[in-house]
């Protein structure tokens, strides 16, 4: 390794599973009041939890540990998946909580049923980031200070609603139609915000997150010195304030296997990054607290961190996505008027971003990600299951609405 000191690194880690649906028909409309399959999320959690959350926990906690505090992460856990681990996987949860008891581990919010809301319903985007709050706050024992939008959606509008709603920072894409001549290297704030902003340093964060285990990249096998000598090389080019290194908490042993040496290259490029008694692990509020923000950045559309295109079309592209999302986000009137808490609970679960990129028929570069944990055989598939459900819950929601004009008159 150069002599050079590192700039600091932001590793976040985004923590999510889905309450997956059953392949519902047309003939369990009307017959069936459950539309979750318990046992296939129940299978799927337990896969990744031993493949992944228990050995990335424990092996984050020892270098918290041995380097005596110097290792530091942020994560964000959705609360759809802490509702599955505090009831079916207690231990799991309590390893996320180990690491958030040593101090070294900041807590960034979301949306609690990983929803588009920030883009249909601002009112129900508020009401999950205040349930996630809460939650947080009882499981954890913390109030997060910076907010991480569902699957990295943001721009101006949600930026202002964001830092209304008393977030010191929010996390972003740093995509280059965005940058321009910038760097994602540097603390921003929000144009026209306070908000300040950090931005995801894609092309280092995917080198672990995709391309580790890809034998035609023309950079495998990627080593630690390797990488480590990469990250040197922005200090010395452009005086980094900070390396952003933002990705999926899966990228430890699900999307790439133990096998293929991930946990070994991180401990290994880990323990070469603190070697150097200047180089530090922070977290987004240590950032945002000791540094100013380099200038501001003008999101005038909406980034995402998901395919190509960095846009929502892996959620909205074609008519079945828009029509899924449209009609379920129409109901929240009525939804709104029952006020029934257990109704509302899986209207807001059917909102879960999943659903819909499950229907994503965009196949070229990106078509195995979409493929990830897919319950369904096809997109079509998926968008047929989901309107049936669409249906059955609507046919309830007009029966209810129709019993409480009753009871009114």
């Amino acid at each position: 390794m150069r002599s050079e000191p590192m700039p600091p690194i932001c590793l976040y880690l985004h923590t999510h599973q889905p309450r997956r649906l059953k392949k519902f028909s047309v003939f369990d409309i009307g017959a069936h009041n459950d539309y979750f399959d318990h046992d296939a999320n129940r299978l799927i959690l337990d896969k990744v939890a031993k493949k992944s959350y228990l050995p990335a926990n424990r092996m984050f906690l020892d270098l918290m540990r041995e380097s005596r505090g110097r290792f530091k992460i942020s994560l964000s856990v959705t609360g759809v998946l802490l509702e599955q681990l505090e009831a079916e996987f207690p231990e799991v949860l309590q390893s996320f909580k180990d690491l958030v008891d040593t101090g070294c581990c900041e807590m960034i919010s979301e949306t609690y049923y990983h929803s588009l809301a920030s883009v249909y319903s601002r009112s129900e985007f508020e009401f999950q980031v205040l349930k996630q709050q809460k939650t947080i706050k009882k499981i954890f024992g913390i109030e997060p200070k910076f907010f991480r939008n569902t699957e990295l959606v943001y721009n101006n509008n949600i930026a202002d609603i964001v830092s209304e709603m008393g977030f010191l920072g929010m996390l972003a894409e740093g995509w280059d139609d965005i940058l321009g001549w910038r760097s994602p290297n540097f603390l921003y704030k929000a144009k026209g915000s306070p908000l300040r902003l950090l931005v995801r340093n894609y092309k280092l964060s995917d080198d672990v997150g995709f391309r580790f285990s890809n034998r035609e990249w023309k950079e495998w096998p990627l080593t630690a010195q390797k990488y480590a000598e990469w990250i040197n090389l922005l200090n010395i080019d452009s005086k980094a304030q900070t390396l952003n290194l933002f990705m999926d908490y899966e990228t430890f042993g699900e999307h790439q296997w133990e096998e293929t040496g991930i946990f070994e290259f991180f401990k290994d490029f880990c323990r070469r990054a603190l070697d150097h008694p200047r180089n530090k692990f922070t977290t987004p509020s240590r950032l945002a607290d000791e540094m100013e923000p380099a200038g501001e950045l003008d999101f005038w559309r909406l980034v995402s961190w998901a395919d190509m295109e960095r846009d929502l079309s892996a959620w909205t592209g074609n008519k079945m996505q828009q029509a899924a999302l449209e009609k379920i986000y129409a109901l929240e009137g009525k939804i709104v008027e029952i006020g029934d808490e257990e109704l509302t609970d899986i209207w807001r679960k059917l909102q879960t971003s999943d659903h819909f990129y499950y229907m994503c028929t965009k196949w070229f570069s990106d078509g195995d990600v979409h493929k990830y944990f897919n319950p369904y055989e096809s997109p079509y598939e998926s968008f047929i299951a989901f309107m049936n459900i669409y249906n059955d819950l609507k046919i309830k929601v007009d029966n209810l609405l129709k019993e409480k004009a009753k009871v009114a008159s």
